[in-house]
This record gives structure tokens, C-alpha cells and sequence, in this order.
């Protein structure tokens, strides 16, 4: 798979949506994982992402302007130990229970499907990130109507065991604006995952689209202990 400009592919969509970045820095000594909400109505722009616990949760940034907070409210980030969970959605909770029984990453996405929001159907993007014995491996998820079929779900999984130094994977929920959102489509994109982390942040920040972006997290764990140092950036402040 052909590597993309990260930054080209952000500047030059509108609307990418919600995105997911999971990958290796370039020293290959953290993973990295980067997760973005971006928003066209006036109740999506409304939101800022905070700290919960070791991960965050996505929040109303004037309370008294939030009209309805079913699927723009959740914590997009949970830790369940060596574990990290990325998500758009409440699915975050669901793969955090699942596993916390014994289930896997995949049987807790198959009982979840995209959202409700016709005619858009949007996807629920998903990834988890697990460090053992200083071994890193991956997996992103898609849950898609079938061609905007809701009687339909489409489910990938996709999974990056021994990712290479320097490289990364980004799957976003739309194609592009349009109405209806059309959803992301094919493998996640291969992307450059460098060893600075505030230059990737300012990165993925500067190149969302001006109008429609409202948060980013931004994640690099030390693959050798586990320790980690976080960046949020929030338009509404």
C-alpha cells in the first residue's frame, strides 16, 4: 500500500468526519494513537473533549446550547489495562465491558452496527492498541450500512501486528462532505507516524478544515513501560 500525505489528505477533504490514527512513532519506541470530532450542525461544533480517568470524554462546551446529546456524547478513549480503546462512539463502553469478560476486540464490535442517523447511517469507527512484554500490535474496525442499506451491516476488521517504525494507519467515517455523508470506504490509509509528538499534533490541527473542526486527542505510549503523554486541543475554549 502506497503511503499518503497525511496532511495533504486533511487539507484537502472538508469533512472527513470523526478519524482515527493508530501507528508507531519513527524511533519505534511509542505507539500513537490520534483521534479528531469534527461538526457541521450547531449541536455537534458545541462540544469539547476532557480527561476522564485515562482516557476522555467528549462534553458540552455551553450545556445550555446542547439540544440532543444521543451519539455526539461518550468517552471516545478508555484504558482497561495494557488496552487502549478508540472509538466514535458509545462502542468504546461496549468494547471496554466485553473485554473486561474475556471477549475479544471483535466479538465486541459484532454486536454494534453504524448509527441510527439516517439517511447519513454514519460508521462507528474503532481501534485498540495493546503493549505486552514490549510488543505492540493494532487493530481498526469499520461497522458500515451496506451501500447506505440499513437493513444491512457491513463489518471489517482490520489488524497490524509488528507495525513497522514510522508508520501508521487513519480511517475516517466519511469520504467527503455531501448530503448524505457518504462513508469511508477500503482499508484503512497508510500514513507517516513521526517521532515528535507536539509537531504531530499541530499537524492534524492545522489541516482540519477550519469551519468544521472542534477537538483532537492526541496519545504516545512508551512501548517499554506503558507510560504515556497526551495533548487535547479543543476550538471551543
Amino acid at each position: 500500500m502506497e503511503m499518503i500525505s497525511l496532511a495533504q489528505t486533511l487539507r484537502e477533504n472538508s469533512y472527513p468526519g470523526r478519524g482515527i490514527v493508530i501507528g508507531r512513532s519513527e524511533d519505534g519506541k511509542k505507539a500513537v494513537t490520534a483521534y479528531f470530532i469534527m461538526g457541521r450542525s450547531e449541536n455537534s461544533r458545541n462540544r469539547v473533549f476532557v480527561k476522564e480517568g485515562e482516557g476522555i470524554r467528549t462534553q458540552a462546551f455551553d450545556p445550555s446550547r446542547l439540544t440532543d446529546p444521543s451519539l455526539i456524547i461518550y468517552a471516545p478513549v478508555r484504558v482497561l489495562g495494557n488496552k487502549t480503546i478508540v472509538t466514535n462512539g458509545d462502542q468504546t463502553d461496549t468494547v471496554y465491558t466485553c473485554m473486561e469478560k474475556g471477549l475479544t476486540f471483535e466479538q465486541a464490535l459484532h454486536t454494534r452496527e453504524f448509527e441510527p442517523d439516517a439517511p447519513n447511517y454514519t460508521p462507528r469507527i474503532s481501534g485498540i492498541l495493546e503493549i505486552e512484554n514490549g510488543h505492540f500490535d493494532y487493530s481498526m474496525s469499520i461497522l458500515k450500512s451496506d451501500n447506505g442499506d440499513p437493513s444491512s451491516c457491513n463489518r471489517y476488521i482490520f489488524s497490524y501486528e509488528n507495525c513497522p517504525a514510522g508508520e501508521g494507519h487513519f480511517i475516517h467515517t466519511y469520504r467527503c462532505d455531501g448530503d448524505p455523508l457518504p462513508s469511508f470506504e477500503g482499508e484503512p490509509k497508510l500514513v507517516a507516524i513521526p517521532d515528535d509528538m507536539e509537531k504531530f499534533t499541530n499537524m492534524l490541527w492545522l489541516n482540519l478544515n477550519e469551519d468544521n473542526k472542534v477537538s483532537l486527542f492526541v496519545r504516545y505510549i512508551e512501548i517499554a513501560s506503558g507510560k504515556y503523554e497526551t495533548r487535547i486541543v479543543n476550538k471551543n475554549e
